[in-house]
């Protein structure tokens, strides 16, 4: 069993407000499950998320990575005086997908006092690889 990462208790609920009003929203992605340490949220298949030649867009894969990464590195936070921006992200597009809905897993590969580096990993709806992605993140103090 993995050891309890949060300062926060995040809940899929507790996620999905923080979305509203952002392109997570306008993207339609769905947090839906908080483990120990990992998060987990969906994202349709569709004319948003395309690209020209009908297939998901790498840049919707990486929206996704981006907003599952600095979401957990939020919740490995006190809110009341820091914060997160991110830094550096990556991805490599393993498969390709034409419908349908993805989910993408996020998981520390380090959490420090001053940077947070999270792994991706986005699965179509038979559970195969279609990206890995990993984001680095700054931690901020906020001005008291």
């Amino acid at each position: 069993m993995s050891e309890r990462i949060w300062k926060t208790s995040p809940s899929p609920e507790f996620l999905n407000q923080w979305s509203v009003g952002t392109m997570l929203e306008h993207l339609d992605i769905r947090f839906v499950e908080v483990g120990d340490d990992f998060l987990k949220a969906t994202m349709p298949v569709d004319n948003r998320t395309r690209q020209p030649f009908g297939l998901l867009h790498g840049g919707a894969s990486v929206v996704l990575a981006e907003s599952l990464g600095s979401s957990a590195s939020q919740c490995c936070l006190d809110l009341k005086s820091q914060r997160c921006v991110g830094l550096e992200i990556n991805a490599n597009h393993i498969r390709s997908v034409k419908d349908g809905v993805v989910t993408g897993t996020v998981r520390p590969l380090h959490i420090g006092r001053k940077t947070h580096v999270w792994e991706t990993r986005i699965r179509d709806a038979e559970d195969r690889l279609v990206a890995v992605s990993r984001l680095t993140v700054a931690v901020l103090d906020l001005e008291q």
